[in-house]
């Protein structure tokens, strides 16, 4: 019989309807209890919105828990209440319930919010509850990515028995002081605030004038009103977010955006020791993580340095039993983008190759089934204590530790004949200290910074595409010292961390000193690895401010930045040094005064001085031997 067309359309219609029939919301419906808007309370009456998704089983099941500040409304259709779909189905088909839960002040859960400063008795509460449910076995596992990350590690010092495991991807954010770095949450980079977070507060935090849900209302009624309201307001759509952050002074930009302000007014006033960051959810390296803890990271995350300065402070000084169970990857990806790898990974606009990694067999098949379940499996024994990707060579590779034992520091000393100003300058680096000095001057313009480029850096809106890019119009710029080695006679690679010391003077109190670290290719195209950042008035540390003389010269070490780059034969070494990486970071207005409150700056004539007595380098870790081309 033959089909009219009406009778076609219908046939290909109800085919689409069927398959849209087969959302993942259906397919959990089949396996899953779900029981959302379950109103957690925490011992100070606060109830925190929760979805809880569980197998068809009458046997007690592991948890593994996801608490965000972000909106998973199942009835919303958006990228976040996907995932969490697709993260609740995975882990109830693997025999697991899975718990999400908002933030106190977050959408539907009740209470205040405030970014880093969540009381950290929420995290222990709703271990708590979750442990006593009737279904539960008595172990729960944490997982998340950055701000669903970054409150793990300090919960995780509370020792709650309950807690058997966790998954931090891009956690720095719940960083806030370990060994040298003092970042507090990814707001400070060497006493430098990051921007980012100006523009990710004015796209997150909701106006205390938000509809509110009255006190004591029935988890029927709070489904029922989910299902078309959401509490979601949304501020609009910045244009021009680098023209937004330019805005002075900083502690009035989300006003010149009609947004709301109140946390944001309030961290843009503390310094990098004030004692207000130590008071909220911030993990702090005097607090002791007690949870088997499979980190991961990546290499264009913004906070790639603290987050491995972390896991080596766990191995160092947790006990034995703790310490021998944290693991390591570090991907070549931008933040929490572990799972776009392909077989031809493009980070910026360099290829890495195929970056793929098998995260949910590494995850769940290995790493909960392990300690949530206790299956006995050689899991543990096969797992590589750091599993980490080397650009360049495209290839991913294993340690023992990091960065790899067989790391070597090798320094490299900054040298010209006074003019590395540019790609076009005569800036060196090479392996013997340049014996007499012949310094560097650049002008330092704050109405004139240099724009940021790529790097690692997240949540800037459009202010910033985060990853790798040819930096050779950057380089174009006076204000751009370039110091470069020769070709490379034989290939290396540089895996671990990499130091910086420069010796520099200027003729104002305060500025600042950047460092970019480049790999260049034989074209002459020049990607950009990692950076870094100082302010001169903390080169002393962060609980004092020092401000300096006037062409007096200072040592100042810059906070060390990380990568695992190949250098292939005939590539180049290079770094920028600068004082500006904008809006990546603040601009320091050279007044030595707050900055944050300021509109003006004054042009800063800055110094660095390379020779004998003053021998500004740079120290990588080397796996073989440097060879240059004569």
């Amino acid at each position: 019989m033959k089909l009219t067309y009406l009778q076609l359309a219908f046939a290909l219609l109800l085919i689409v309807s069927t398959g849209r029939a087969q959302s993942i919301r259906e397919q959990l419906e089949e396996v899953a209890i779900i029981d959302e808007k379950v109103m957690m309370p925490m011992r100070d009456g606060v109830r925190l919105a929760t979805d809880i998704f569980r197998p068809k089983t009458d046997e007690k099941v592991p948890i593994i828990f996801s608490r965000t500040p972000y909106n998973f409304n199942a009835w919303r259709d958006g990228e976040e209440s996907t995932r969490t779909y697709k993260q609740a189905l995975d882990a109830v088909k693997r025999g697991y319930a899975f718990v999400v839960q908002n933030e106190r002040g977050r959408y539907f859960s009740e209470g205040e919010w405030d970014i880093l400063g969540v009381p950290l008795t929420d995290g222990y509460d709703a271990l708590t509850w979750m442990s006593e449910q009737s279904w539960s076995n008595g172990k729960i596992g944490l997982i998340g990515c950055s701000s669903t990350a970054e409150w793990q590690m300090a919960v995780s010092s509370m020792n709650h028995p309950a807690l058997a495991a966790m998954v931090p991807m891009g956690f720095g954010a719940g960083i806030g002081r370990v060994g040298q770095f003092m970042e507090q949450g990814n707001w400070y980079r060497g006493g430098v605030y990051q921007m980012l977070f100006g523009a990710w507060l004015y796209g997150v935090e909701h106006d205390k004038f938000k509809p509110r849900i009255p006190a004591g209302a029935t988890q029927e009624d709070l489904i029922r009103i989910s299902r078309y309201y959401d509490l979601a307001p949304e501020n609009p759509k910045v244009e021009d977010m680098r023209e937004a952050l330019s805005h002075l002074p900083i502690q009035d930009f989300i006003v010149a955006l009609n947004g709301k302000q109140e946390i944001y007014d309030k961290m843009i006033r503390r310094k990098p020791n004030d004692p207000a960051w130590f008071e909220g959810g911030l993990y702090h390296d005097n607090m002791e993580i007690s949870t088997p803890s499979f980190w991961f990271t990546s290499w264009y995350d913004v906070s790639i340095s603290p987050n491995l300065a972390l896991f080596n402070h766990v191995r160092n000084t947790a006990s034995k039993e703790i310490a021998d169970n944290q693991y390591l990857v570090i991907a070549p990806t931008l933040h929490c983008g572990y799972w776009r790898a392909s077989e031809n990974t493009i980070v910026g606009e360099r290829s890495v190759g195929d970056a793929r990694l098998n995260y949910d067999s590494l995850i769940y098949n290995g790493w909960f089934d392990h300690f949530l379940k206790g299956e006995e499996s050689n899991f543990m024994e096969g797992l590589p204590r750091v599993q980490y990707f080397t650009m360049g060579s495209n290839k991913w590779q294993t340690a023992d530790t990091w960065p790899p034992a067989n790391a070597k520091m090798t320094p490299l000393y900054l040298e010209s004949e006074g003019r590395a100003n540019s790609l076009f300058g005569n800036g060196k680096l090479k392996t013997s200290v340049a014996k007499t000095d012949k310094p560097d001057h650049f002008t330092y313009d704050p109405m004139n910074p240099v724009y940021s480029y790529g790097g690692n850096v997240c949540c800037t809106g459009n202010a910033i595409k985060a990853g790798s890019f040819d930096q050779r119009e950057q380089e174009t710029r006076e204000d751009i010292l370039v110091y470069t080695t020769a070709p490379l006679a034989e290939g290396v690679e540089i895996s671990g961390s990499i130091e910086m010391s420069l010796y520099v003077s200027s003729d104002v109190k305060d500025t600042d000193f950047t460092v970019k670290l480049i790999d260049v290719y034989p074209d002459g195209s020049a990607y950009n690895l990692d950076e870094t950042i100082q302010r001169a008035r903390y080169r002393e540390g962060y609980d004092k401010e020092v401000f300096m003389e006037e062409d007096k010269v200072y040592q100042i070490d810059l906070t060390p930045l990380s990568t695992s780059n190949y250098f292939e034969k005939g590539h180049s070494i290079r770094i920028e040094v600068s004082s500006s990486n904008f809006p990546r970071f603040a601009r320091n207005l050279n007044t030595g005064g707050n900055n944050y409150d300021e509109t003006e700056g004054i042009v800063a004539h800055n110094t660095i001085h390379h020779s004998s007595d003053y021998p500004s380098k740079i120290t990588i870790p080397v796996i073989g031997k440097l060879k240059f081309e004569k």
